[in-house]
């Protein structure tokens, strides 16, 4: 049983030192004008473009993990933002080995050194409702889930990765209590909390977050003390203009 009071380190530096690091790279500080709302990325033949992200949006993708599990770091880890081209060596590289060349790129070019540790933090825990799972299973034929302002799409999606998913939309960590083995394809869809009605509405526009959940997949959602595997920033700094 892992003791809770175990850190284990990672030296980003030796993370970049053993993958693969592409063949060229650029990072630039993003034109203010473009503000908070257009930003993105998309990665083929090679290839990696991030447009007008945060250092705390690239750790996210590079490692795979949600923002409420981040810990630390510098006040503009999620206020600068930049915009980031690079290009592996080898056209073919897919998306795993990209994220770990972005792993090396930013312990190089940000100076990025982290270590992961246990943590008991509140959490919102997914377990099945009473009635049982309203999700339909998948076949396995490939997986592909989207997610926008009060949907989720799901196709072939394990448990583990909706709660990965979910947890992007809410301010706390979302951890898969449900037991539930194999893929399923559902759609969710809820109002945001941040919709603002008109004065004179009294009959929201839709379910909330997790009356949805509860309502249209068969689950139910609690806060609860967790152990968790939590991303502790060390160390970051900007990177000079090239």
């Amino acid at each position: 049983m892992r003791n809770l009071a175990l850190t284990i380190i990672l030296s980003a530096a030796a993370a970049c030192a053993q993958t693969a690091k592409f063949e060229v790279a650029s990072i630039k500080p993003s034109d203010p004008a473009q503000g908070t709302d257009s930003s993105g990325n998309h990665s083929g033949q090679g290839r990696l473009v991030m447009n007008n992200v945060t250092l705390k949006r690239c750790i996210m993708g590079a490692y795979g993990i949600s923002p409420n599990i981040i810990f630390g770091g510098p006040a503009w880890l999620d206020v600068d933002r930049f915009e980031i081209s690079a290009k592996a060596e080898q056209a073919t590289a897919g998306d795993k080995d990209m994220m770990m060349m972005l792993q090396g790129l930013l312990a190089e070019r940000f100076k990025l050194a982290i270590h992961r540790e246990t943590k008991m933090v509140d959490a919102y825990v997914i377990e099945v409702a009473k009635g049982g799972p309203k999700m339909a299973k998948g076949d396995g034929n490939g997986g592909n889930t989207s997610a926008g302002r009060g949907t989720i799409d799901a196709k072939n999606s394990s448990m583990d990765h909706f709660a990965e998913v979910l947890s992007r939309h809410v301010d706390l960590p979302v951890v898969n209590h449900t037991n539930l083995d194999g893929v399923f394809t559902f759609a969710l869809k809820w109002t945001p909390e941040s919709t603002n009605p008109s004065p004179d509405a009294r009959i929201p526009e839709g379910p909330s977050l997790f009356t949805a959940v509860q309502e249209q997949l068969g689950l139910r959602i609690h806060v609860q003390k967790t152990p968790l595997e939590v991303v502790v920033i060390d160390r970051a700094e900007k990177p000079s203009d090239n």
